[in-house]
Formats: C-alpha cells, structure tokens, sequence
C-alpha cells in the first residue's frame, strides 16, 4: 500500500509540474498551449538520451529544462501574433511533428523501441526499496521550488504584465509595451516548467518510449487549470491532486462490480470521471481557486 502512494503521489507531481506551466502560459499568458504533450517529450526525450549516455542526471534534466525553454520560445516568436485559436492549431501541429521526429529518427531517438536504463538523480545514495521514496522528496522538492518561482512571477510587475496582455493586448501595446516579448518569456518559463516535468516522468518510470506521450497530457493539464481556476497556483495544485486520487482511485470499483469485464470497467471510469468533473464545474464554476487580480481597484486595501 505505501508503495502504491508513492506512486500516486510522483503522478501527483509530474501532472502539477505540467498543469502549472500550462497556467503561467494560458491561465496567466491567455495563450492557449494543446501541444503541451510534444514539449513535455522533448523534456523527458533530452533528458533520458543524455542520461544514458553518461551525462550525470541532474546536469542532463538542467539540460532538458533548458532545450525545451529555448525550443519554447522559438516556436512562441513564430506563431505568438496568431490568435488564441490558430495558436492552439500551430502548437498542436508542431507537438505532433516532434511525436513523428521521435518516432522515425531512430538513429537519435532510439524510435519505437525507446530509451531504457535511465538512472535517476540520487539513485545510489539509498538502498534500492527505497528509490522511488527518495524519487518522491526530490520531485516534490522541485515543486516546492517552482511553485515558489511561479508565485513570485505571478506577483511581479512581469506577472501583471501578462495578465493585461492576456486581458487588452491594444491598451498594452499602447503603453509602450512589446506585447511579443512578453509573450515569449511566459511562454518559455511555461516550457521550462514543461521540460522539468517531462524530465521527471523519465526518472521515475526509467524507460520511455513514444507512446507515453498523447495528448492525454495535454488534457490532464487543461483540467487541473480549469478545475483549480485558472490563473490560480494554488488551485492547479490541488486540482491535480483530486484528479489523479479519482483516477487512481476507481481503479478499486472493480471490487464493487466482480462481474463486469475490464473494458467496461475502464468506459465506467471515464463516465464516472466526466460526471463528477461537470457536477463540479456546475457548483463551482471559476475552480477551485480565483487568480490574482491584475489591477487593484482604487480605494482597495
């Protein structure tokens, strides 16, 4: 039982990290991201390729986090004067391009057999019962630490910067403003944030290959900002904690259902999923967290 915890709790982790790069770039930014799963890859793709070719796996995850902010930004300067609904086709397109890339350039990526033997940071100072709870303080550490970042980025004049670009861009760009470049950094802190994630994901499960990367993530991330309010940190956090505990956790009703096979089993739990998700989006329609405002009102405290 505590090793099925840590488990669902290093889940936990990994789908905050990514819910919170989706809320810097979307919740904060109002740009909408749905290839989030190609650069959350990339991060888990650098980072597991460098690893296993004897880069030390803290300098290769540092690594990770970086290509995918740079690779962020390049893909944000192309398609960021696009509007939200064309933004959302590009990055969607380029994720699927970095899907087919990993796929076919086997003589880099290692294609559909994947990439196995990834040693995680730390690995060889515990016993080895005890790898995936060490696994666990470091990745929630890590969280500690980008929640710290995000939160005093959400609270700096940048931070206010990006909720008005999100709100008028014009009255923004009036002011003297480069709407571009503020879109650029959120966009790339947001893929940071998104390679540290899919860095994490290769240390903890050890092998990956390219069908662990749908837009499943990507979707998982829109629901943690949707149910935890977007704009709100603390609200994504939690959002992917009651997310994950209900997935996990109907994984159980087939002991309240001996007779029905797996598949069934498994469309149930999406139903069940789905309903509960609306039940809740209909009695809390912000989430489960309010951003911060962008300007104060005059007279408020």
């Amino acid at each position: 039982m505590t090793a099925y915890l840590v488990a669902t709790l290093s889940v936990v982790v990994i789908l905050t990290l990514a819910g919170l790069a989706l809320n810097v770039q979307w919740g904060m930014g109002g740009l909408v991201n749905f290839g989030l799963f190609g650069f959350y890859m990339l991060g888990a793709y650098v980072c597991a390729l460098l690893t296993v070719n004897g880069v030390a796996p803290l300098a290769a995850m540092a690594a990770a986090v970086a290509a995918t902010a740079a690779l962020s930004a390049l893909v944000s300067l192309i398609s960021v004067r696009l509007s939200e609904d064309y933004l959302a086709i590009v990055t969607l397109g380029f994720a699927e391009c970095l899907r087919l890339a990993v796929i076919y350039e086997d003589w880099l990526t290692r294609g559909t057999l994947g990439v196995a033997g990834i040693a995680r940071p730390f690995a060889g100072m515990v016993p080895a019962q005890w790898s995936d709870a060490l696994f666990l303080a470091f990745a929630v550490a890590l969280l500690v630490l980008v929640c710290g970042v995000v939160a005093l980025v959400s609270a700096s004049p940048f931070g206010r910067l990006m909720r008005a670009v999100r709100d008028d861009p014009e009255v923004v760009a009036s002011l003297g403003r480069s709407v571009t470049s503020i879109r650029l950094r959120g966009f790339a802190l947001g893929g940071a944030i998104t390679g540290l994630a899919g860095a994490l994901h290769a240390f903890y499960y050890t092998y990956i290959d390219p069908t662990q990367f749908t837009t499943i993530i990507t979707a998982c991330a829109f629901m943690a900002v949707v149910i935890g309010g977007r704009g709100s940190n603390r609200g994504v956090v939690a959002a992917a904690v009651v997310l994950v505990f209900l997935l996990e956790g109907s994984r159980f009703a087939v002991d309240l259902f001996p007779g029905l096979d797996s598949a069934t089993l498994a469309a149930l739990r999406l139903i069940g999923m789905g309903v509960a998700l609306t039940a809740l989006l209909i009695i809390r329609p912000a989430g489960f967290g309010r951003e911060q405002p962008t300007v104060r009102a005059a007279g408020a405290p």
